[in-house]
């Protein structure tokens, strides 16, 4: 970057952040350090609304050890220069690689890639942050483990241990990924590294299969917050079933929600249906692969009767159930008949599998391919459903509970009406919970619809929390907000917490909504 554009972390004289740059150079090398316009272009990317102006990093640094983040944040704790965390970058919707606000020092964590253990008597994994899940995938596939993933949607280029941290989910019956976290090693703000868990005892052998350990659990202390930089995190891994079988279920009508969330609910708190199913909406199953201006170019949300041209020319539902059953052919039959008659009861539902569903098009192949752990990028297809490269994930929490989704849906609809966007959406049903995933898609290249889009998502926080809707997640620009959702109370809490473990803020300041 040129002298006349250089960018300061924010508080950090040029004297101070010359010194700390020649630090930085002394433990990564020249080529890790990375200062000029042109290298650091990728970390201001984003795709939220947002200024371009309020994220751009004033450098990026690059280890590749656990030892060298070590000394980096000695560093940084010494000239109080504020770093962003990041493992592959790919949050996209989310932040992107960028950081959470303009003058913060990129630590990318991408060439801290090593698969560093899978054992598949076990089915544990330890990685580094870098590792992605396609990385994972192919040792797997070249080793010959008779083991499964659980990755997001889109998925390849991302990477296990960001988005286990960013609490993500995924689509197998291990699709709660923080669930299935077990050990992690971190390095605190003054430089020491802890292990949690069974890590702690030296030479251990349960570090990857036991969570707990002794004393207080704190993994979850260094998700979606900014106490520590995990540098080596344990996973568990599915073993192969004998037998798989993906189906899905067609619902015609916009209020039959109600009813596949309440028959849906039973048989995924009893294993019956044992994944993270997913309830999609026409206008997310028609988006991965169909363009919006083929069937409307208005600038107002898509109206009704073009939703019902693509249900029709698409084949597919008002509502798309994807979910799939796991185990022995036995087994799988004795579940089959049992969800044939649970959906089937009031007539409404089209069940389908095998050659049927394959017939069928729309999103069952990528969907039958995430339901067992396989790699795709199917649902970048999305961001030319409206195009111009804007795009905010709004995710609230419910109950599976009939009502409360419908409510939902109507708020969501009802909001994204009023500022001329679609409803692209669709449910992840846990155990009892719901993740409504709502992709604001909009065209960052026009400020009008950019400021829009802004204001939209801010109403959409509000209004979803005044019915007692929480966000599980949200992207940097509206991390604040967020967090003030849930109550001051808990936010000194984690005030509290900033200080103690970090308190000169070097780590990721505003994280989650979380500073000094």
């Amino acid at each position: 970057m040129s002298t006349t554009q250089r960018i300061l972390p924010k508080g950090v004289s040029e004297a101070d952040f010359d010194a700390a740059l020649v630090r930085f150079r002394e433990i990564l090398g020249a080529d890790s350090v990375l200062t000029e316009s042109d290298q650091l272009a990728a970390y201001s990317k984003i795709m939220m609304a947002g200024d371009d102006a309020d994220y751009i990093p004033s450098a990026a640094l690059l280890p590749t050890t656990t030892e060298q983040v070590q000394e980096i944040v000695r560093t940084c704790n010494q000239y109080k220069v504020p770093i962003w965390t990041i493992s592959t970058g790919k949050n996209l919707g989310y932040g992107s690689a960028a950081p959470g606000e303009t003058g913060q020092v990129m630590l990318d964590l991408h060439r801290m890639n090593r698969i560093l253990d899978v054992d598949p008597d076990v089915c544990t994994a330890l990685l580094e942050p870098g590792v992605t899940y396609q990385q994972l995938y192919d040792y797997i596939k070249e080793h010959d483990l008779k083991l499964w993933l659980d990755p997001p949607a889109p998925s390849a280029i991302a990477g296990p241990v960001g988005n286990t941290l960013d609490r993500g989910v995924g689509y197998t019956p291990y699709g709660e990924h923080f669930m299935f976290q077990c050990g992690m090693e971190v390095v605190l703000a003054n430089g020491e590294v802890i292990r949690t868990g069974m890590g702690g005892i030296e030479n251990s052998s349960s570090w990857q299969v036991f969570k707990w350990g002794y004393g207080p659990y704190i993994d979850g202390l260094f998700t979606q917050s900014n106490y520590g930089i995990v540098t080596k995190m344990g996973l568990w891994l599915m073993p192969e079933p004998p037998a798989y079988r993906p189906f899905i279920i067609q619902y015609q009508d916009p209020e039959d929600i109600e009813e596949i969330v309440d028959v849906l609910r039973p048989l995924r708190i009893a294993q019956i249906i044992p994944n993270a199913v997913v309830i999609v909406h026409t206008l997310w199953d028609a988006g991965t692969h169909v363009v919006r201006k083929d069937y409307y170019e208005g600038s107002d949300s898509i109206p009704r009767e073009a939703i019902e041209r693509i249900k029709a020319d698409e084949g597919i539902g008002e509502w798309n159930v994807y979910a799939a059953l796991y185990g022995t052919p036995e087994q799988i039959e004795v579940n089959w008949k049992i969800v044939e008659q649970a959906f089937g009861a009031s007539g409404k539902a089209k069940i389908m599998h095998g050659e049927e569903a394959e017939k069928r098009g729309g999103g069952f192949e990528y969907r039958s391919a995430l339901m067992k752990g396989d790699m795709n990028l199917q649902e970048f297809g999305l961001y030319n459903w409206r195009g111009g490269g804007g795009s905010m994930w709004f995710a609230p929490v419910s109950q599976a509970k009939g009502s409360e989704t419908k409510d939902q849906t109507e708020l969501a609809q009802q909001i994204l009406g009023k500022y001329g966007f679609d409803y692209v959406a669709e449910y992840i049903v846990g155990w009892r919970d719901m993740h409504h995933v709502i992709d604001l898609l909009y065209n960052r290249q026009d400020p009008e619809e950019t400021q829009r889009a802004h204001d939209c998502f801010a109403e959409l926080i509000d209004e979803f929390a005044k019915r007692g809707y929480g966000l599980y997640r949200t992207n940097t620009e509206f991390m604040e907000q967020v967090a003030g959702t849930f109550g001051e109370p808990l936010r000194e809490v984690h005030k509290t917490l900033k200080n103690a473990l970090d308190p000169n803020g070097i780590l990721s300041p505003g994280k989650s909504g979380i500073r000094q």
